[in-house]
């Protein structure tokens, strides 16, 4: 939301990302540790990871009443970043057909160096972005689920019935082509939560087994990204694994498949839903660095940071909203094409309303030399609607 702008094969062997059968259910750090003992790690960025972490832990302890409160030194910070100003939607999407794919950027100059404290803590660095609730929260109303229930295009319409009347006018337009919705929590992670499930109710409807192939294959490529730049793999293998199982589990013919309702109820299970989430995050942003010659220009655009930082602080933090960039990445890295209406009060004409929307279809040359990445067809029509009304993201039903 913000600012617009094994597989190999499947089925087969256990991917290195799969679940365990003994971990099933909600991760566990410690229980995936005592499942697959590592050895200790020697390199520079495995060394920042246990101070890190061993920091971390020292702070728990102290906070606990507990003895040893030395704390490691802070990391120096990045540099501040600047306000995004309004999106600039015609720029990005000229930019399908420009050079700098990165396929054949310096690896060095995409590693984030060093690698932040924060990805380095594991499952220290999830509960600071997607931790439980404030120990003692404001009383306030009902919140709304991550992911609602499906509901008539007409609802959307009583909600706007006393507001612009533009608005009201591009609602009916809207009704011409589509007939429900499904709202997402506004909590920064809109899009992200929107994509994965519309995602994976497209999968579970279609049963759609060659897709769930193609994707998988993608993954393992965008893992060994996350490893080129630098990332240490326990820091996100568990988000990872999370959105293999729920794809793996929307196919039926096995014992853990689920259905419609099921799907839902997953999608609103805190530690399943934020996991997945961050899973799109990670992938975002080792896209974004993997091609930093072509997101630069419109990074530098938006912010006054490098790739390298606008990742850290815009891309992979929870509740960080997304912009065109984030959509760009996500689609190019996954091969997933994604439509975007757009419900606004923009209009050249007010006599010849009409609703705008962007179709994001993954470029050509985001997988140049990536035999491993694969791409729907380009003049695959987008099966991913979204509604982007200023700040949030919702889920588009076409008749």
């Amino acid at each position: 939301m913000a600012h617009m702008p094994e597989s190999r094969t499947s089925p087969g062997p256990r991917s290195r990302l799969a679940l365990p059968a003994e971990a099933k259910g909600l991760p566990n750090r410690s229980r995936r540790l005592e499942l697959r003992p590592r050895t200790t790690p020697t390199t520079p960025h495995a060394k920042l990871a246990r101070e890190a972490a061993d920091a971390s832990a020292r702070k728990r302890k102290a906070a606990d009443g507990g003895g040893d409160t030395d704390a490691a030194p802070p990391a120096p910070e990045d540099a501040a970043m600047g306000d995004a100003p309004p999106p600039a939607a015609a720029l990005l999407a000229d930019a399908g057909g420009a050079e700098g794919s990165g396929s054949g950027s310096d690896p060095a100059r995409l590693s984030p160096d060093p690698v932040s404290v924060e990805l380095s803590m594991g499952g220290d660095y999830y509960h600071a972005c997607c931790g439980g609730p404030d120990p003692d929260p404001k009383p306030e109303g009902p919140q709304v689920p991550y992911v609602g229930n499906k509901e008539p295009l007409s609802a959307l319409a009583a909600e706007f019935q006393s507001g612009s009347p533009i608005l009201q006018e591009k609602i009916k337009l809207l009704g011409e082509q589509y007939d429900a919705l499904r709202r997402t929590r506004g909590d920064g992670n809109c899009f992200y939560r929107s994509f994965m499930f519309s995602y994976l109710e497209h999968i579970l409807e279609t049963q759609d087994r060659a897709e769930v192939e193609r994707i998988q294959k993608n993954i393992e490529q965008c893992n060994k990204t996350l490893q080129g730049l630098g990332y240490i793999e326990f820091t996100y293998e568990d988000f990872f694994a999370m959105f293999i199982e729920q794809l793996q589990n929307v196919l039926q013919g096995h014992d853990c498949s689920m259905g419609p309702e099921e799907l839902l109820e997953k999608s609103r299970e805190q530690t399943i839903s934020d996991y997945v989430v961050m899973f799109f995050r990670f992938v975002t942003s080792g896209e974004i660095q993997r091609r930093a010659e072509f997101f630069e220009p419109f990074i530098s655009g938006l912010t006054n940071s490098t790739v390298a930082q606008f990742c850290k602080a815009s891309v992979e933090p929870m509740g960080e909203e997304s912009d065109h960039v984030h959509i760009i990445a996500l689609s190019d890295a996954l091969g997933v094409p994604i439509r975007v209406m757009y419900l606004d009060r923009s209009s050249c004409d007010p006599a010849n309303l009409s609703v705008n929307h962007h179709d994001f279809v993954p470029a050509a040359n985001s997988s140049e030399g990536d035999d491993a990445m694969t791409s729907a067809p380009a003049d695959e029509k987008p099966y991913i609607t979204l509604l982007y009304r200023p700040g949030h993201y919702d889920i588009l039903y076409p008749k």
